[in-house]
């Protein structure tokens, strides 16, 4: 070959590399450089971990909470007024959804509107066996004890409710199931449409105190702060104590549902809604004055009235407030609400999912809480 086209060839060749060798350098600044040159780059090396952390990341852009405006939810209440679920959740947009009872919060939970909610255990079994098990898991407990009967003056035992009108929130509800289990226990029948020995009358809450107060109800198996205000504001007395019908008192009043699908998405936002219900927990149970101020501060924003001292104090020792979802009580709710009328019988299994509130517990030092076998779908 002529010298001089070796030479020219050569030349080329030489630009080319020159050419080549900046490219690199770019492609490598811009990411596309091999594992072993990130970890000897610093810069990389400290980029990495925030990298990787946005990568797995599946936070939710925005969690729709329920809750009920009663003493009964202190935790979601609290929560929310102190701002604990605002700081664990982060860039999660937190938007809360007042319910009056459970069956319309379920249907919210169906229709896609809402996310995760407080409410009671009834609902809670109603949602999963209606839906196959497929709708909701229950993750954590919040609230023991908080319902009562009360009922005019005359009226001194089950005998005397024979043809009076008691109210329940909403059919189907926790404290519906409860009073009709009660009164089917003392022998009184009573139908969903209002029939029967007693007349249950679905009613809500508000409307129960005026009504109760204007003597078309004779009595109501309410939450609280309703129950002490049918005693305070209206003359009622407390006939049942539902704490009384349980085994050292203690039996789930509201739990702590997430819609499944939104679970399995969004680990992680469920992972800080608990982090943060842990955190209202304790210092509810550390603060019960601020507590009892916060709570009442949220009633006058969401029903636009607060609740006289005296009120909310006696309300409040009528509750407690704790992580453990008492599992073992709603077997018995779920067959109580079988037996009335109000849930068809199904298999609950796999209903609670607390595996996240578990791990939770134990990282903290705090003794995991059980599910009473309940937590495997068979």
């Amino acid at each position: 070959m002529p010298a001089a086209r070796l030479q020219r060839r050569r030349s080329v060749r030489t630009a080319i590399a020159v050419a080549i060798v900046p490219m690199f350098a770019l492609l490598s600044a811009c990411g596309y450089g091999s594992d072993d040159d990130k970890k000897t780059d610093p810069a990389a090396a400290q980029q990495s971990p925030g990298a990787s952390t946005a990568a797995k990341s599946n936070s939710a852009s925005e969690l729709r909470l329920g809750f009920f405006a009663n003493v009964t939810h202190a935790t979601p209440l609290v929560g929310l007024k102190e701002g604990f679920y605002t700081k664990e959740l982060g860039n999660t947009k937190i938007t809360p959804t007042v319910f009056n009872a459970g069956p319309a919060a379920i249907e919210a939970l169906k229709g896609g509107s809402l996310d995760a909610t407080y409410i009671g255990p009834n609902p809670s079994i109603s949602g999963f066996t209606s839906t196959n098990g497929e709708l909701l898991r229950i993750v954590a407990g919040t609230t023991s004890g908080g319902a009562s009967l009360v009922v005019k003056a005359g009226i001194n035992g089950p005998a005397d409710l024979k043809g009076k009108k008691i109210a329940s929130p909403q059919l189907g509800g926790t404290q519906d199931v409860a009073v009709r289990a009660w009164l089917a226990s003392n022998g009184l029948k009573t139908d969903t449409r209002g029939g029967g020995d007693v007349s249950i009358v679905p009613t809500d809450n508000a409307q129960t105190l005026a009504l109760f107060k204007s003597g078309e109800l004779d009595g109501g198996w309410l939450p609280e702060p309703w129950a002490t205000r049918l005693v305070q504001e209206a003359g009622g007395k407390v006939l049942v104590d539902e704490r009384t019908l349980w085994p050292e008192g203690k039996f789930v009043t509201t739990n702590l549902i997430v819609r499944k699908d939104f679970l399995d998405k969004h680990p992680d936002t469920v992972e800080a809604l608990l982090r943060g219900q842990l955190a209202t927990t304790e210092w509810i149970n550390a603060n019960a004055d601020k507590a009892k101020a916060s709570v009442n501060a949220q009633l006058l924003e969401y029903t636009k009235k607060e609740l006289p001292q005296a009120v909310i104090d006696a309300a409040w020792p009528n509750i407690e407030v704790t992580n453990d979802p008492l599992a073992a009580s709603l077997l018995k709710l779920k067959d109580d609400g079988v037996k009335v009328g109000v849930t068809k019988d199904a298999d609950i299994n796999g209903i609670y999912d607390l595996a996240i509130l578990n791990k939770l517990l134990t990282a903290s030092g705090k003794p995991a809480v059980a599910d009473a076998g309940l937590g495997t779908k068979k």
